[in-house]
């Protein structure tokens, strides 16, 4: 499994805008990604301009084949207008131990 947090900050006056672009989004990977496990957009409750994304992919096949959908192309297309690039950080994670259940 891949697991990635992906993190970056709404500009200012995009709020709106950045939050249906994230739920479109995670909208798309439910409909499109079989090979998504797990796609879930958080707010931080603290910095309420960071928008935090887990993500949990089947396996590489899966995560490389999310980079390459036509919703994917959409957001990098618009991010820079929406969000801070300088905020942008992705983690890629090794699961040491645990699980997800369905819910």
């Amino acid at each position: 499994m891949v697991t990635i947090i992906a993190r970056m900050k709404i500009k200012d006056g995009k709020e709106e805008e950045a939050l249906a672009k994230v739920t479109a989004m995670a909208e798309a990977v439910q409909a499109n990604e079989s090979g998504a496990l797990a796609y879930i957009v958080h707010r931080n409750q603290e910095d309420p301009s960071e928008i935090v994304f887990f993500e949990l992919y089947a396996d590489d096949a899966a995560f490389e084949s999310h980079g390459k959908t036509a919703h994917m192309g959409a957001m990098r297309e618009d991010f820079a207008e929406i969000f801070d690039p300088a905020s942008l950080k992705i983690e890629r994670l090794d699961r040491i131990a645990g699980e997800v259940r369905a819910g």
